[in-house]
C-alpha cells in the first residue's frame, strides 16, 4: 500500500512490476496519507489469508528462510503475534544517517531472547506476523495520527489477550533518516506519545523515556534548551554518544510539554 505519496511515475514503475508478478499481488495506492494505523488496517482488511505479515517498504529480507520461519511459526500453534526483528547494515551508506544508524544498533536491534524478556515493550510493525482474527478484533488504533508509537500501543493492549511471541527473523532497515527529519520527526510526535501513556501507563512506565519526560515536566522553561540541544544532534563534531544523548533530551523536552 502506498498511503499518500502521490506520485504518478511511481505508481506506474511499481505496477509494472506487480502486473507479471508470478503470486497474487495487489497494488493500493491512496492519494492521501491516512497515517500508519489506518493503512495497517486498511491492508489487513483487504487480506485473505489467516495469517498477516507487515514488512515496510524499506525493509529488506537478508535470508532465504525468511518467509518459511513465519510459516513453521504460524503453523506452530504456540503464537498468535510474531515479532521477527530487524538489523542494520553494518555501516551506513550515508553520512547523514550516521546518527540514526547509531541509535537504532543501540536500542533496537536486540535479539529474540533479548526481546522476549520484554514482551511487548519490543515490538514494531515494520516485520510483524499476525493472526488475522487477532487483527479483526483488536486493529490499529487510528487516532494515532503522523509518525510514532502506534505500534507500542497496540502490541500491549493485545499482548493481554493474545499470545506475543518474539523470534529472531530480522529484516534489514534500510530506511535511516538524517538528523533534520529525526529531529522533527520527534518534535511532532508529542500528540502520539501522550495518547501511547494515557492508553498503556503500565507499559509507558516501563520505557526510560517515560522517566526523562516526568522529570522534565516539573523544570520550568526546559524548552529554552532546545536550540542548543538541536546544534549538538547537527554537529558531526559533536562525539556520537553524546548527539544521541541531545536527540533524547530533545524529543523528551517536546513530550514534556506534550503532556502538560
Amino acid at each position: 500500500m502506498d498511503d499518500g505519496t502521490d506520485d504518478d511515475g511511481l505508481t506506474r514503475r511499481v505496477s509494472k512490476v506487480v502486473e507479471p508478478f508470478p503470486f497474487p499481488v495487489r497494488l493500493i495506492t491512496s492519494r492521501m496519507n491516512r497515517g500508519r494505523s489506518a493503512t495497517r488496517n486498511a491492508l489487513q482488511a483487504s487480506s485473505t489469508a489467516d495469517w498477516v505479515l507487515f514488512l515496510d517498504a524499506d525493509m529488506r529480507i537478508d535470508h532465504l528462510h525468511f518467509l518459511q520461519t513465519y510459516l513453521d511459526r504460524s503453523q506452530k500453534g504456540d503464537c498468535d503475534i510474531v515479532f521477527g526483528g530487524f538489523t542494520l547494515e553494518p555501516r551506513p551508506h550515508d553520512r547523514r544517517t550516521q546518527l540514526h544508524h547509531a541509535l537504532s544498533r543501540s536500542s533496537d536491534c536486540m535479539s529474540a531472547e533479548v526481546r522476549e524478556r520484554k514482551g511487548a515493550q519490543h515490538v514494531a510493525s515494520s516485520n510483524l506476523c499476525i493472526r488475522k482474527s487477532v487483527l479483526q478484533a483488536q486493529p490499529f488504533d487510528p487516532a494515532f495520527e503522523g509518525w510514532g508509537w502506534e505500534d507500542s500501543e497496540w502490541a500491549a493492549r493485545v499482548a493481554r489477550t493474545h499470545r506475543l511471541c518474539h523470534v529472531d527473523n530480522p529484516a534489514v532497515h534500510l530506511g535511516l533518516e538524517t538528523a533534520e527529519t529525526l529531529l522533527d520527526r520527534f518534535a511532532m510526535s508529542g500528540g502520539n506519545y501522550r495518547r501511547f501513556v494515557d492508553t498503556q501507563p503500565a507499559l509507558a512506565r516501563r520505557f526510560p523515556l517515560y522517566r526523562i519526560v516526568k522529570r522534565l515536566e516539573s523544570i520550568p522553561g526546559h524548552e529554552i534548551f532546545r536550540p542548543a540541544l538541536r546544534r549538538l544532534v547537527l554537529s558531526r563534531a559533536t562525539p556520537m554518544r553524546a548527539r544521541i544523548f541531545a536527540l533524547k533530551l530533545w524529543r523528551a523536552s517536546h513530550y514534556a510539554e506534550a503532556m502538560l
